[in-house]
């Protein structure tokens, strides 16, 4: 079953509107959808950024999908939900600044969940602001906050604004500014199947190029680019950071190894004071130039070492590999 009110840009891979709140509780734990368990997802994120293709992607995994319900609705709705969790065991609600208030609207959104013993799992979708122009300008929608007299940049920064409190909230930001609809399908999937225990943080690795630009998501960004770089060596030139000799000729390196010393002991001692902080999730971002060769091999090596740490659920995601 799918309401859905109101009109957003349809973009690409993702082409969406967002929703915005203030802050309620400390952020929840996110419950899984691998699980037999009821499983209740919030939508939100930046106008543009990809919330239809998100909810269709919802749809297709079986969820109950509502968009856009009215805030006074909520309480009924969430009522609703608890009441009969053998119907309505997936449950996505997608909020917008279409509802007027999103705010407001979030925060009785995750208030009348919260009240009922149902911790959703808040999913942020953003991307860069040019991203979102060009979206904009594709497709010839209005921004749901352009009033005419300021243009879509301006509505653009004021949405983000409005929503800081919520992306602080979320547990899942994913930023859609490169990903076609498979990556992103792959994101979701990836974040639906995240368990968490309550001592449990969920880590997300991801290597990336400083030529495309630092993921919008990252919380910690490392630099790599002062490693000797197999671009310039013809028999690594063509292999990715994946492969054995890659990995051998960057791991090898003094300065590598040194590096990751270094970056043990940081990430042994930051990780738990984060999560003791309330933060569910956390993500560290790897660049090199193209993010092809040592980001890669860099990130796979912090993600084996955070497992070992067994600090809570790690995953890896290679950014430009999947532009080649």
């Amino acid at each position: 079953m799918s309401e859905s009110t109101g009109t957003t840009p349809a973009d690409p891979a993702n082409r969406d509107g967002a929703d915005t709140t203030t802050p309620v509780k400390a952020a929840p734990q996110p419950e899984s959808a691998a699980a037999g368990d009821q499983h209740v997802a919030i939508i939100t994120g930046l106008s543009g950024a990809g919330k239809t293709a998100t909810s269709k992607l919802f749809e297709d995994l079986g969820y109950t999908v509502v968009d856009n319900v009215p805030s006074d609705l909520l309480r009924d709705l969430a009522e609703l939900v608890a009441n009969d969790p053998d119907r309505y065991r997936r449950v996505a609600l997608v909020l917008d600044v279409r509802s007027g208030n999103a705010p407001l609207a979030f925060g009785a959104a995750l208030g009348a969940l919260q009240g009922r013993d149902i911790e959703p799992q808040i999913f942020f979708l953003e991307a860069e602001d040019g991203i979102l122009i060009r979206r904009y300008s594709e497709t010839r929608h209005r921004h749901p906050l352009d009033t005419g007299d300021q243009g879509v940049a301006s509505a653009i920064a004021r949405e983000r604004a409005m929503l800081e409190d919520v992306r602080a909230l979320s547990q899942v930001i994913i930023d859609t500014s490169h990903l076609s609809g498979r990556q992103l399908r792959e994101r979701i999937m990836a974040a639906l199947h995240t368990e968490l225990e309550p001592h449990e943080i969920s880590l997300q690795v991801i290597s990336f190029g400083y030529k495309y630009g630092v993921p919008l998501e990252a919380d910690l960004v490392f630099d790599v680019r002062f490693m000797e770089n197999p671009f310039y060596r013809p028999e690594l030139r063509e292999l990715s950071g994946q492969t054995e000799p890659v990995k051998a000729f960057v791991l090898g390196q003094p300065v590598t190894r040194r590096f990751l010393s270094f970056l043990h002991e940081f990430l042994e001692f930051t990780v738990p004071a984060y999560r003791a902080e309330g933060k569910t999730r956390l993500t560290i971002a790897i660049g090199c130039t193209g993010g092809f060769h040592r980001s890669v091999a860099i990130s796979e090596a912090v993600a084996q070492d955070l497992r070992t740490l067994d600090l809570g659920p790690v995953g890896v995601w290679h950014r430009e590999l999947a532009r080649t």
